[in-house]
């Protein structure tokens, strides 16, 4: 089963890819690997889940806003290469945190991004290397992700 048809099966919603936010690339392909500019929590009606961990969202609301940057991706990936089939695995993810200076969960949280491409790659396509950071990002945004992807 190819990652569209489980984004089907798991009753999922790619929201519209974000519009570019400053001079750069949202994808940028070099030979089999695909590098992910960093991607914020785009909802369906294209807004976004902002608000800082440890004051203005708890741990589970960030873990939601981890999964909604995970296909907030998917959809950048799709807008610029056409075919979520061609991915092959998750290499790294850089997950980041609006949070708190005493916040200290941003691997929970980012669990949301993560157990999100294990549901779509499988279990070893799906995990790869990965931090978890607590910063402050922009827009006030709850959660930014940056990946690495190899396809095929």
């Amino acid at each position: 089963m190819n990652i569209e048809e489980r984004i089907k099966e798991l009753n999922l919603e790619l929201p519209p890819a974000p519009p570019l936010g400053g001079v750069y690339k949202p994808v940028m392909q070099v030979d089999k690997m695909l590098y992910i500019s960093g991607q914020g929590p785009v909802k369906n009606d294209a807004s976004l889940i902002t608000g800082k961990l440890g004051a203005d969202l708890n741990t589970e609301e960030g873990y939601q806003a981890a999964k909604q940057v995970g296909l907030t991706m998917l959809a950048t990936i799709k807008a610029q290469i056409g075919d979520l089939g061609k991915i092959k695995r998750i290499v790294k993810t850089l997950g980041m945190v609006n949070s708190q200076p005493d916040f200290y969960e941003q691997p929970k949280v980012i669990n949301g991004f993560s157990e999100l491409m294990v549901e779509l790659l499988g279990e070893d396509n799906g995990k790869g290397a990965r931090s978890a950071v607590g910063m402050i990002l922009p827009g006030n945004i709850a959660v930014e992700v940056e990946a690495i992807f190899e396809i095929y």
